[in-house]
Formats: C-alpha cells, structure tokens, sequence
C-alpha cells in the first residue's frame, strides 16, 4: 500500500475507503505539525491546527484538482488555519526592519554550528526562527526544512514566484543576522 502515488489513496478515499484517508494522515502528519508549530509556537495549539487542518482536507478532498501536489494542497490549507488562530489570538511576532541589518559571513555562523550538539544547534535555529515574522518563517521553513521548490512554496503561500524568492533572500539575511548575535558570543566563550 505504500508505494502508491497519493491520488490512488484520494480516490480511494472518495470512494468510500477510510483507512485510504489515513494512510495520508500518517504520510503528511509530521510535515503539517511542523509548519503549524512554527506559526502558532504553541504545542497544543499547532496540534489542534494540524488536525484541523486534516479534517478541513477530508471535507474539501472531492474540492481537490490536483493542479499541485496533494501535499502543497494541504500545506495552504494547514497555513491558513494557523494564520487564522493567530489572528484569534492577536499575537505579534518580533520583526526587525531589514533597512538596519548587516552584511554576515554565512560561513562562519556554519562552522560555528557544526561545532554546536545537534541538539543544542536545533534549539538555537529554532529560537532564531521564532524572532522572524510569520511569513518569514514559513518560507524558511518550507523551503530548508519541507524541501520545497519555490513554485510550490508560492502555491502554498499565495505570492508569486519571484516575490518568494525576493523574501527567501530577505529573511535569511534577518535569520543570519539574528544567529549571528547568538553564535558569535558563544563562540568565544568557548575559546
């Protein structure tokens, strides 16, 4: 059952078949969450989204066309709804205007992650990512983390192509900036 495409399992699941349905729940489960989190940085309410964010899917699946891939279909859907949570809740995320940011040596904020645990290397770029904006945030995240191609990235975010490269370029250099005040005090105290 595993090495077939996701349209057999959307139809099968048009058709009546369930557990077909569940099959891409637990394909896509990991990637939903992990988008959902990193808009809404709540563990139980990026849950709830991401569920939701199924069920919309479920409901709306005889709506899918497939003119993009199933998975970049409920990418749009789970960001939306996790748009709309923050908007409920009013939060504003941290911004720096890109005016006041510096040139970085991307290199030098590598070679000090790799001398970084792994696990200590995750919490500091995961910190670095939660002082972007939203947007920001999701691009990075679905372009380095999802692997995305950016025409996918703009089907999920509704912008166009060259709009999504334009804020690629922007918000690694904040996020380069921001590992760069995190990074570099580190690094010297471990000299």
């Amino acid at each position: 059952m595993n090495n077939k495409p996701d349209e057999y399992y959307i139809e099968q699941t048009l058709n009546g078949n369930v557990n077909a349905y569940a099959f891409l729940v637990e394909k896509y489960k990991h990637m939903v969450y992990t988008l959902t989190i990193r808009i809404v940085k709540n563990k139980e309410e990026a849950e709830e989204v991401a569920q939701d964010s199924f069920v919309k899917a479920y409901k709306n699946l005889s709506k899918f066309k497939g003119e993009s891939k199933f998975s970049t279909w409920l990418y749009k859907i789970a960001y939306y709804a996790s748009l709309d949570l923050i908007k409920r809740n009013n939060r504003f995320s941290y911004t720096e205007n890109i005016d006041n940011l510096n040139e970085f040596d991307l290199e030098n904020t590598q070679d000090a992650l790799k001398e970084m645990e792994d696990e200590e290397r995750k919490h500091v770029i995961n910190d670095a990512l939660l002082k972007l904006n939203v947007e920001e945030r999701i691009i990075l995240t679905l372009y380095y983390f999802e692997e995305l191609q950016v025409k996918e990235i703009s089907k999920v975010v509704n912008l166009s192509e060259d709009n999504i490269k334009v804020k690629l370029f922007r918000s690694r250099k904040k996020l380069a900036t921001i590992l760069e005040h995190v990074i570099e005090p580190r690094t010297i105290n471990l000299i």
